[in-house]
C-alpha cells in the first residue's frame, strides 16, 4: 500500500496554495493599478493652439507629454458654448435632453444640471477612483448639494 507521509504534503500544500492565492493577486493588483484619467476642457480652444498640433506660437510641452503618452480624441463635435458641451461630456447626453442646450449657466442662476443626472466622475468613483477637479464646472447651481462630491 502507498504510505503518506508529511513530506509529502509540504509540497503539495505549497504548490495548491500558490495556484489558489496566485491568480488573486494578480487580480487584485491588475485593480490597484487603474490608468490615470485626465480631462481637459478649454473654452474657446483652437486646434493649432496647442503645441503638439503644430503651433509654433504657443509652446504647450506638459500638454504635449500628456498627449504622447495618452489618448488623444480628435473627432468630436460640441456646442459653441460651454454649458452645454460639459454637460453632454459629465452624462454622456445630448444636452437637448438635460435642458442645457440654450444657455450658458452664469453665477448664481437658479437651474443646472438635475441632480438625479450621474456623471462621468460618479462612475468612476464607484470604480474605486479618486475625483478632483480644478476650474469652472460651468453646470451646477451654487446650492452645496451641486457642488462636486
Amino acid at each position: 500500500m502507498f504510505k503518506t507521509t508529511t513530506k509529502m504534503y509540504i509540497p503539495r500544500l505549497v504548490l495548491g496554495s500558490i495556484l489558489y492565492f496566485f491568480p488573486h493577486v494578480v487580480a487584485e493588483r491588475q485593480a490597484k493599478q487603474r490608468p490615470n484619467i485626465i480631462l481637459i476642457v478649454a473654452d474657446d480652444l483652437g486646434w493649432n493652439d496647442v503645441s503638439f498640433h503644430g503651433s509654433q506660437q504657443i509652446p504647450t510641452p506638459n500638454i504635449d507629454r500628456l498627449a504622447r503618452q495618452g489618448i488623444i480624441l480628435n473627432n468630436y463635435y460640441v456646442t459653441p458654448i460651454c454649458t452645454p458641451s460639459r454637460s453632454s461630456l459629465l452624462t454622456g447626453k445630448y444636452p437637448i435632453h438635460l435642458g442645457t442646450q440654450h444657455n450658458v449657466l452664469n453665477g448664481v442662476e437658479p437651474w443646472g444640471l438635475g441632480l438625479e443626472e450621474i456623471t462621468l466622475p460618479q462612475y468612476l468613483k464607484k470604480g474605486g477612483y479618486v475625483n478632483h477637479i480644478v476650474g469652472k464646472v460651468g453646470i451646477l447651481t451654487p446650492r452645496i448639494q451641486n457642488t462636486p462630491n
